[in-house]
């Protein structure tokens, strides 16, 4: 009994120091997986191409039927050019449509004038490699590529919170 209590107490010990945190902030961020994706125009694009000069990146994954994410984009489009002049940030919007609906996203996206970089997960790679299960899923990335805050759902005044986050990160 003894020993299983003593290796009790060292599970826990391991697992505590795993996920200790250093000054309210855990210590290793999970990284943006390398997955190739598609551009619109159907190029091939590697998710490891994702970067911005050290500056925040958003991430947004999305479908053209999915009407919650289509209100986050467009809220979001709104005041993106504020945040990218005030924290730098580059919005990328990965379309999760498959291949039935696929072509419905370069319309849509240019019915919109997003000033996104838009790209499709047209087999869901990144999705499943995010480990994402719905949409609409964001995510924000520090400088060094390194996943820091995510939240799925999208409610009116959620992006209020995404530009919160940003600003703490630029600080």
């Amino acid at each position: 009994m003894k020993k299983i209590t003593i290796l009790l107490i060292a599970c826990i010990a391991i697992c505590y120091s795993s996920y200790a945190q250093e000054d309210g902030k855990p210590k290793n961020y999970p990284t943006i997986p390398t997955v190739d994706i598609k551009t619109v125009d159907g190029q091939t694009f590697s998710t490891k191409q994702i970067y911005n000069d050290g500056k925040p990146i958003i991430i947004s994954l999305w479908a053209t039927w999915c009407v919650p994410c289509r209100e986050e984009l467009d809220a979001i489009s709104i005041v993106y050019d504020d945040w990218v002049e005030e924290t730098g940030v580059q919005l990328y919007a990965i379309s999760i449509d498959d291949s039935r609906s696929a072509s419905r996203v370069a319309p849509y996206v240019n019915s919109k004038n997003w000033e996104y970089v838009v790209l499709q997960d047209i087999n869901s790679d990144f999705k499943r490699a995010m480990n994402v299960t719905d949409v609409p899923f964001l995510c924000i990335v520090n400088g060094n590529g390194e996943i820091i805050w995510s939240h799925t759902s999208y409610a009116p005044g959620g992006e209020n919170e995404v530009y919160e986050v940003l600003k703490e990160l630029v600080k």
